[in-house]
């Protein structure tokens, strides 16, 4: 049987004259880190300070002595980042040079020092560059040229550190006659039978060529074997009865045990294990009376997504471990989540981060790594290219929750629009990627799952690539020129990418920048906002709707994070109300990879933007939204979920001191899946110059003026102007802390409005740096009260409380 020794201990990184301890897996910057030897670059505006890390060798070495009595042992690096020459006692080894994929090399009988020299990254991104000419890039650094993580060289919310090292396990396997060199299940179900059909590839010793192996698979009590004499086998098996893999909220996750043995006539040789789910999966691309659709299709049952997108968890991925990818991705699917876009600026995640995905039933749509240049298609690239497209396919495919292939990100539309065209003057830039080698290797080894040639779009040239009529569509528009209000100005088929700026939690700001007086304009606030003129997108986001915060930090924190919720939910109401011609949205960002003020919902340091709360709310499977229309505002009542929705809505014409001008209840009845959309009648439309109205629509148990305590129920708000012109009263309300029975670390907030009290929000990290608390943004009429739960916050007063909320306050 196979032996496997993990490499994990005993190495040393080189550092000038010095010889530092190193972690594996890790990277240079990690270990000098823990050596003390640079600063923290998450702290401050130390990113600048270690930037001559990326720009130098560095090598790793151990010493490597082993025994082992089977015929064969090789060395095998999951990870290695990225241009690396490896010898073992003095002797080459090996040659790499791509981050994104695995390595193996024949080291029988071999013993001595182990090194591995890594260049920097940008020199052999010159020496690529220098063969294959210059390409357009969106940003100036030389990602394109090097198979690396694009966002190692920074982004418009990332930082430039550019890392090296041996990022992912090494280990060596001791083997004799065969092994599995790749297991490839395609897993598809019929009528309720579940089909596997493992296609194996067998590598084998001088001493097990032609010998006799017997190959066996089993799946939930099903065992397939067969022999063979050559180097490849199919396996098929059938499950009848087989339970069925879905999105969360759609059903079960099942999850069935495939295993895969090798042996011959003296025993087991080798074993392969994954967990696999039944299910089918399809991409509805027919054209209609809107233009080309784009909507997943899962065990036969239409999806309106409701997606967020992912970057790298951290700058350093290597520190990124199965329980914090359990964290973040648990995280997403309590906001109600159901699908998350793996991004081409980024890296494949680790297995652990599928694994949960696969259990969480959170659909994931993979990006191949490519995203904002033009990528030559020349050696040494197109050979990298090729390697790494088959070898993260075929690790990939196992998990039910991957849906879907993506060729690249923004590319397609750079090409066409960002004047990449007449610069590149006939030069390779990719097409032949996403148009040509990409859906070929999908074609070939996962055909279960479908493939688009980008992110956005729309199916073919025949349309502009970004069309929100055809396929997907990236709605940036608005962040970067105009008022949120805007998303509400089309329909596309499936809204990609969009998203709104905000900065991260004040503790986690207070952290990053020690001792920094803060400021929108401070040097760490500045170095710590990477989008072009993002404060200036910040602050214009703002005044369409609120007078000026001045030099008040806290208040100008509170009202970009609240203009931040706001606009994102502003996109997904509408969008989400024009189901089924918009089947679905993909925010950006879910997470960030460092302390930043970005587009993320969860902050560097792991905190809760009020943008998540909100996540959590217009993602429910019932929506209740208003919407301003040519004809007239429209009551639209969202039914993602599997039941009838049968409820009464209350619609009232208010004014803003809490008195009612007119009201009406309506009956409505929303079938699963559907949405239903209904005209505010005539007499309860708010004027569309009143300051002093507006309209609340209340389904469900929801709260009432005098009522004791606010309800489970939903409510949506429509103001006819700007909260800036808008009458607000001073906002009058108590605080009262009740403790939680059995729970000390808990304490519930009880705050009761006496006035209109507009966009509550609890910032809890002002409590204690450990505080949560699971509401966001919420607005109460004069007498409602509502309940907050705080957790991890110690002793707290109500003075202590009310000095952590905010809410729009005219003055």
């Amino acid at each position: 049987m196979k032996d496997v020794t993990q490499l994990t201990e005993g190495w040393s990184l080189r550092h000038g004259e010095d010889v530092l301890e190193a972690t594996v897996p890790g990277c240079v910057h990690t270990d000098l880190l823990t050596a003390g030897a640079i600063p923290d670059p998450f702290l401050g505006r130390n990113e600048t300070e270690v930037a001559w890390v990326g720009r130098r060798a560095w090598t790793y070495v151990r010493h490597l002595g082993h025994d082992s009595a089977h015929e064969r042992t090789d060395l095998v690096f999951d990870g290695l980042d990225t241009a690396a020459y490896i010898t073992l006692g003095g002797r080459p080894v090996g040659t790499t040079r791509n981050m994104h994929r695995r390595y193996r090399f024949d080291v029988t009988g071999r013993t001595g020092e182990l090194e591995v020299r890594f260049a920097s990254a940008y020199d052999e991104a010159a020496a690529v560059r220098a063969v294959t000419g210059d390409r357009p890039n969106v940003y100036p650094e030389p990602s394109q040229y090097i198979r690396k993580m694009a966002c190692n060289f920074g982004w418009d919310w990332g930082p430039t550190l550019v890392t090296a090292g041996i990022w992912r396990p090494v280990r060596l396997e001791h083997w004799s006659t065969a092994r599995i060199a790749q297991a490839r299940p395609l897993v598809t179900v019929d009528e309720g039978t579940g089909r596997v059909e493992v296609r194996l590839e067998i590598e084998r010793t001088a001493q097990g060529r032609g010998r006799a192996l017997t190959a066996e698979a089993r799946v939930a009590g099903v065992r397939a074997e067969t022999r063979l004499t050559g180097d490849e086998a199919v396996l098929r098996l059938e499950v009848p009865d087989a339970r069925l893999w879905w999105p969360r909220g759609y059903g079960d996750q099942p999850l069935y045990d495939l295993e895969v043995t090798l042996g011959d006539e003296d025993g087991p040789l080798d074993t392969w294990h994954r967990r696999i789910g039944f299910r089918t999966v399809e991409l509805d691309r027919s054209a209609d009376e809107h233009g080309t659709g784009f909507t997943l299709v899962v065990n036969g049952t239409r999806v309106f997504a409701r997606g967020v997108n992912w970057i790298p968890d951290d700058a350093f991925p290597s520190r990124v471990t199965p329980e914090r990818y359990r964290t973040r991705l648990t995280q997403a699917a309590e906001a109600n989540i159901d699908l998350v876009r793996v991004w081409g600026g980024g890296i494949y995640e680790d297995d652990a981060f599928y694994d949960a995905c696969d259990e969480l039933g959170l659909m994931v749509w993979q990006d191949f790594l490519f995203a904002c240049s033009a990528y030559p298609e020349e050696q040494p690239l197109r050979g990298e290219v090729e390697a790494e497209a088959r070898d993260n396919v075929v690790r990939l495919m196992p998990h039910p929750s991957l849906v879907l292939w993506n060729g690249n990100n923004e590319n397609l539309w750079g090409f066409r629009d960002w004047g990449w065209e007449p610069e590149l003057a006939g030069d390779s830039w990719g097409e032949g990627y996403y148009l040509g080698l990409l859906p070929r290797i999908v074609a070939e080894l996962d055909p279960t799952r479908p493939y688009t040639a980008g992110s956005p779009w729309s199916g073919s040239w025949d349309h502009h690539p970004n069309d929100p009529a055809h396929g997907t569509h990236h709605s940036w528009e608005v962040w970067n020129r105009q008022d949120y209000a805007e998303y509400r100005a089309s329909v596309p088929r499936f809204v990609a990418e969009f998203g709104w700026q905000a900065p991260p939690a004040l503790t986690t700001l207070r952290r990053a920048l020690p001792g920094e007086e803060l400021a929108p304009d401070s040097p760490g606030m500045l170095h710590h906002q990477k989008a072009e003129d993002g404060n200036g997108k910040l602050d214009r986001g703002v005044a369409r709707h609120f007078a000026p915060p001045g030099g008040d930090f806290d208040r100008w924190h509170y009202l970009t994070q609240l203009v931040q919720a706001r606009a994102v939910a502003a996109g997904i109401e509408h969008w989400r109300s024009h189901w089924p011609v918009c089947a679905g949205t993909i925010v950006w960002q879910l997470n960030d990879c460092w302390p930043v003020t970005s587009w993320a919902a969860i902050d560097g340091d792991g905190r809760l933007k009020p943008l998540y709360h909100e996540l959590r709310r217009v993602y429910a499977d019932r929506l209740l939204t208003l919407q301003p229309g040519a004809d007239g505002p429209v009551l639209a009542v969202v039914n993602q979920s599997a039941e009838p929705w049968r409820t009464a809505v209350s619609l009232r014409r208010m004014w803003a001191d809490g008195t009612t001008a007119g009201e009406t209840v309506v009956d409505v009845a929303a079938e699963p899946r559907t949405v239903v959309r209904l005209p505010v009648p005539e007499g309860l439309v708010p004027d569309a110059r009143s300051a002093k109205e507006f309209l609340v629509a209340d389904a469900g148990e929801s709260p009432r003026p005098g009522e004791a305590e606010s309800g489970d129920g939903l409510r949506a708000l429509l103001f006819p102007v700007p909260d800036k012109e808008f009458a607000y009263p001073r906002p009058r309300f108590d605080v009262t802390l009740e403790p939680v029975p059995g729970q000390e670390d808990r304490v519930d907030v009880v705050v009761s409005a006496h006035t209109l009290v507009r966009d509550l929000l609890l910032q809890p990290d002002r409590l204690g740096a450990a505080a949560a608390c699971d509401r966001g943004p919420q607005t109460l009429l004069p007498g409602e009260r509502t309940r907050i739960r705080v957790r991890g916050c110690g002793a707290v007063t109500a003075d202590d409380v009310r000095a952590a909320l905010f809410c729009v306050d005219p003055a």
